[in-house]
C-alpha cells in the first residue's frame, strides 16, 4: 500500500490553533485554562499550545497519578512544567479510586480504568469551579473516532484544540512545537493500570489506523477503494464498526422533542452569541 500523507503545515497549524485557544476561552469571559498533564504527548501539545496561547501565568496543569501509574509518567509531566514555567499542582487519586472499589472488588480493569479517567476529570473541573478556570481537552481525532476514551473522563473538556488532529499529525505538531524528544519518542499510554499500552489496547498500531481513517474520513473511499489499497478486510471492518458504535461519545446526548424549541434540535445559538433575542 501506498502511504496517504497526513502531514500538514505544521507552522500553519500551530498559527490556526493559537489564536483558537485564545479567542475561546476568552469569548466567554475567562483568561486561563486548566488541564490534566499526563506526560503524554497529546497534553503536551496542549499545554505547550496554552502556555504559547495565553501566557504561561494562565496555564494550570494539574498531574493526577494512581498508586500504579509509572514514575517516568510523572517525570515528563514535570518536564513540561520546568520548560514552560506553568503553575502546577499534583492531587493523586489513588483514595478516590480505591474507596469506590472497596464495595466492587470483583470489576474489571475497564471499569476500573474509567472511573479512574472520571476521577481526573472530577479533580479538573473541580479546580475549573475553585480558580475560575476553563478545562482544556487533550483527546485526539483518532481516539475520538474510535472512541477510545471515557465519557465525562478524559474526553471531556470546555474546549479542546487537538481534536481534529489525528495522533500521527500530533506527533509531527510535537516535533515542530519543540516537545522534548523523551514525550514525543516513548509508548503511547492512559496509564490506567501498570503496563498499559493504547496500540496494546487497540490491537493495532496509531499509524496503520490513521492511514485507514483519513482513506475513510478524509478521502471519502468507499470500501472497495479502501481495500484495493491493501487493506485487511477484517481491519476495515473492524474499524469501521468502532467509528460507527461510538459516535453516541461524539454528540451531545439526545433528546426527546417535545416544544417548539428543542435545545440541540430548535434552539442552536452560535458559539459567539452574546445575548438571546
Amino acid at each position: 500500500m501506498e502511504p496517504h500523507d497526513l502531514h500538514f503545515d505544521y507552522g500553519q497549524v500551530e498559527s490556526i490553533l493559537i489564536p483558537f485557544i485564545r479567542n475561546e476561552i476568552r469569548k466567554f469571559g475567562f483568561s486561563s485554562v486548566v488541564l490534566g498533564l499526563s506526560g503524554g504527548i497529546d497534553s503536551a501539545v496542549v499545554c505547550e499550545l496554552a502556555a504559547r496561547s495565553l501566557g504561561a501565568d494562565n496555564v494550570l496543569a494539574v498531574l493526577m497519578p494512581y498508586k500504579s501509574s509509572s514514575r517516568e509518567s510523572i517525570e515528563h509531566a514535570q518536564i513540561m512544567v520546568d520548560r514552560l514555567g506553568i503553575r502546577s499542582e499534583t492531587m493523586p487519586v489513588s483514595g478516590v479510586v480505591d474507596a469506590f472499589f472497596e464495595t466492587r472488588p470483583d470489576a474489571s480493569r475497564l471499569r476500573r480504568g474509567n472511573v479512574m479517567a472520571r476521577s481526573r476529570m472530577l479533580c479538573l473541573y473541580d479546580v475549573s469551579a475553585r480558580d475560575g478556570r476553563l478545562v482544556l481537552g487533550t483527546s485526539n481525532k483518532t481516539e475520538l473516532m474510535l472512541g477510545y476514551g471515557t465519557m465525562f473522563g478524559d474526553m471531556a473538556s470546555a474546549v479542546n484544540p487537538i481534536g481534529d488532529l489525528y495522533k500521527t499529525q500530533l506527533w509531527g505538531l510535537a516535533c515542530h512545537l519543540g516537545v522534548p524528544s523523551a514525550l514525543i519518542d516513548k509508548q503511547p499510554s492512559a496509564d490506567l493500570w501498570e503496563g498499559q499500552s493504547d496500540e496494546a489496547d487497540l490491537g493495532f498500531s496509531y499509524e496503520e489506523v490513521d492511514q485507514l481513517l483519513y482513506m475513510m474520513l478524509e478521502e471519502r473511499m468507499d470500501r472497495d477503494a479502501i481495500l484495493a489499497e491493501g487493506i485487511a478486510p477484517a481491519f476495515y471492518d473492524r474499524v469501521r464498526k468502532m467509528v460507527v458504535r461510538n459516535q453516541y461519545k461524539r454528540m451531545m446526548p439526545v433528546i426527546a422533542k417535545l416544544s417548539s424549541r428543542t435545545p440541540g434540535i430548535d434552539f442552536r445559538y452560535a458559539r459567539d452569541w452574546q445575548e438571546m433575542k
